[in-house]
């Protein structure tokens, strides 16, 4: 017991140096948490969860910003181009707290539309997973569950429904319609655009365009969303 302790010592420790050290690398400038960060705006909170904008134009750069909540980043493009929604979740920012600055060096809006988790996450479950949904998930962890759905011109998916808050995010061009079963639509025009749909509210998707659309399906995993 007195190792086992003496281990956890060191390695809480070691994290605090780590913080630390990471602040340190910013003296002299302003250090805020991502969601206070001007470049990361947020356009949806919830109780359990945030969803933010993340814009960086050519030539500008962020805030040194802190991150520690669990993150799942749906990469839109970066300084170089269009990335089509590349799905990326860093989990380990739940347990120990990083701090960074991000510069775009290059040409390209720099763009990610995110959900920052804030819970512990839930143990998976394949009792919580989607009805109507035929594909596996791109991501899967205690935090979040993504999707990647790529339709042709007149496809449309499944009556799809999430036992979790759904976020539907557009990662190509096109335009595509998120429709409820009441029959409320809501219209995707362009990468980056975005439609939310709550626990338990079934929704299809149909490319009403003339070109191939692909799109993100995020589940964001909370407790007591079942």
């Amino acid at each position: 017991m007195l190792v086992a302790g003496l281990i956890l010592i060191l390695l809480c420790s070691a994290f605090a140096m780590n913080a630390t050290a990471q602040q340190n690398a910013f003296a002299g400038e302003k250090i805020v948490h991502v969601l206070e960060e001007p470049r990361h705006r947020p356009v949806m909170q919830e109780d359990q969860f945030t969803v933010f904008d993340m814009q960086l134009r050519p030539g500008d750069a962020s805030l040194p910003h802190i991150h520690n909540q669990a993150i799942l980043l749906n990469r839109i493009s970066n300084p170089e181009g269009p990335q089509y929604g590349i799905v990326e979740a860093i989990t380990d920012y739940a347990t120990e707290t990083y701090t960074h600055k991000i510069e775009n060096s290059g040409t390209y809006l720099w763009r990610i539309i995110g959900v920052i988790h804030d819970g512990n996450g839930e143990p998976l479950n394949p009792n919580d997973t989607p009805t109507g949904m035929t594909l596996e998930p791109e991501v899967e962890d205690n935090w979040f569950r993504a999707y990647r759905i790529e339709l042709a011109p007149g496809e449309s998916t499944l009556t799809q429904t999430h036992s979790n808050p759904t976020l539907i995010v557009q990662v190509t061009e096109g335009l595509m319609h998120v429709s409820r079963e009441d029959g409320l639509t809501r219209e995707l025009a362009q990468p980056a655009d975005w439609a939310y749909r709550d626990v338990g509210s079934s929704f299809s998707i149909t490319n009403v365009g003339d070109i191939p659309v692909a799109v993100a399906i995020n589940e964001i995993r909370i407790q007591g969303a079942k």
